[in-house]
């Protein structure tokens, strides 16, 4: 993004210390109503942006389409950026286990388990990162699951051009009712497609909105029951959909987040600079407008103690409902 296109985005999320603003990250969101039409748009939310993690839900609902027979669990896992809990990697096992395949045959890196509690026992036991722990990981077993399913070849399932991928390219570009633009890399190796904001809006409505016996409304059950697995503790994106009834939302990285509720409303949000405090405050006033509790804010400490937050800024809190910041 250019330096003037980046000024031309509006401030959506504000760090105060101490109640002087500190800090103010712009970015770009998209409201839809619940009949698919925008409500409200902040910054140029047709340009494309790397979607990164939102796709997710959208690759396990191109598995289901491929034949991939999975319980709501293992679709779950295979939609989320889960924090490698041992329910988490107890279902990433089961998904590998269902294509015959071995931790090796993931794609994505080592890593630890993105939750600290899980981490720091991890640490103390000296156990070594692993493949499985990475967040990415169940969407790696049941990309390789699917392939399995189909007679496709697992070993270059990362490529763009491998059955698989267009598999899921096909589906984004369908929810989201626009073409990919174009693909990069995601941190797990994988291929990331980009999209407009309201394309990703519209692709969390459709999949909100998803009919009975569907893949999509499989996939919508699965992370609509199994929030935990989807994100984890304490996360924003688990604890609004364990609150709210017909919620799904998905989170990514730098500053990308989609959300829709169960009677269509959608929304989608970029943080220009990809600063997940930012991400955090301005996809909690949007949740808010779909319903869902506000959450708790980021705190700022100073010695321990709270001395600030980061929050909403004014412009989105007064377009979403959310209290006025100021």
């Amino acid at each position: 993004m250019s330096a003037a296109h980046q000024e031309a985005s509006p401030v959506l999320a504000e760090v105060v210390r101490s109640g002087v603003v500190e800090s103010r990250h712009r970015g770009r969101a998209v409201l839809l109503h619940a009949d698919g039409a925008v409500a409200w748009t902040a910054g140029d939310v047709e340009e494309p942006v790397l979607a990164r993690s939102t796709t997710k839900p959208f690759q396990a609902v191109a598995m289901v389409r491929a034949g991939l027979r999975a319980d709501p669990e293992l679709l779950a896992v295979a939609a989320a950026s889960h924090d490698g809990t041992s329910a988490a990697l107890a279902a990433v096992s089961r998904l590998l286990d269902l294509g015959r395949l071995a931790e090796d045959d993931l794609g994505c890196p080592t890593a630890y388990p993105g939750s600290a509690t899980e981490r720091d026992a991890w640490l103390a036991r000296g156990w070594a990162p692993r493949r499985a722990a990475m967040n990415c990981s169940g969407t790696h077993a049941g990309l390789l699951a699917t392939c399995r399913a189909n007679g496709w070849p697992t070993l270059a399932y990362l490529r763009d051009d491998h059955p698989v991928q267009q598999a899921v390219a096909r589906e984004l570009a369908s929810a989201a009712g626009e073409p990919v633009p174009f693909t990069g890399v995601d941190g797990c190796g994988a291929p990331v497609s980009a999209a407009s904001l309201v394309g990703l809006a519209r692709a969390a409505r459709s999949l909100a909105l998803a009919g009975p016996a569907s893949p999509g409304r499989a996939v919508a059950d699965a992370m609509r029951a199994h929030p935990q697995l989807v994100a984890g503790e304490g996360r924003d994106v688990t604890v609004a959909m364990a609150a709210t009834p017909g919620l799904l939302a998905k989170d990514g990285a730098e500053g990308v987040f989609l959300a829709a509720s169960g009677d269509g409303r959608a929304v989608a949000l970029k943080i220009d600079d990809g600063a997940e405090r930012a991400r955090v405050a301005a996809a909690a006033a949007l949740l808010g407008w779909l319903g869902a509790p506000l959450g708790t804010p980021v705190v700022l400490l100073g010695a321990g103690r709270p001395v600030g937050s980061v929050r909403a800024s004014a412009l989105l809190a007064a377009a979403t409902g959310a209290p006025d910041p100021s």
